[in-house]
């Protein structure tokens, strides 16, 4: 006795994988893709990786918008890429903060803009009299 499939010749899916007939959104992938190269994308000289984690943000809006119309797969794709694409552009900020914040406290330190303000004489150590 042998068992043979059900009729209909349908598969068991295992679970999170999409049917073989579901595309996966492109915009989705570049979404993803370039979120995770923003971070190697600051060794690459005029393209930074400022501008690819801007690039995964936008593409992943506009795939999130062609999955709402189409019913394509990969809203995860888009939805990662817009999450690493935020985060590194608001690190990139505070990286960014914290720079000019150190340069205005080395340059007050170093250059002593605090100490020569004009704001009151100095004292001389001689009693004038």
């Amino acid at each position: 006795m042998s068992s043979s499939p059900p009729p209909g010749g349908s598969q068991a899916q295992l679970g999170g994988y999409a049917p073989a007939g579901t595309q996966t959104n492109s915009l989705a992938v570049v979404s993803l893709v370039t979120g995770v190269g923003s971070f190697l994308g600051h060794i690459v000289p005029f393209i930074g990786g400022g501008t690819l984690a801007l690039i995964a943000i936008v593409t992943g809006f506009m795939a999130r918008s062609q999955i709402n119309r189409t019913g394509e797969q990969g809203r995860w794709m888009a939805n990662v890429g817009i999450l690493i694409g935020v985060i590194h552009l608001a690190g990139l900020f505070l990286f960014l903060m914290f720079l000019l914040f150190l340069v205005f406290v080395l340059g007050i330190a170093l250059f002593g803009a605090a100490a020569h303000s004009g704001s009151a004489p100095t004292p001389s150590p001689m009693p004038t009299g």
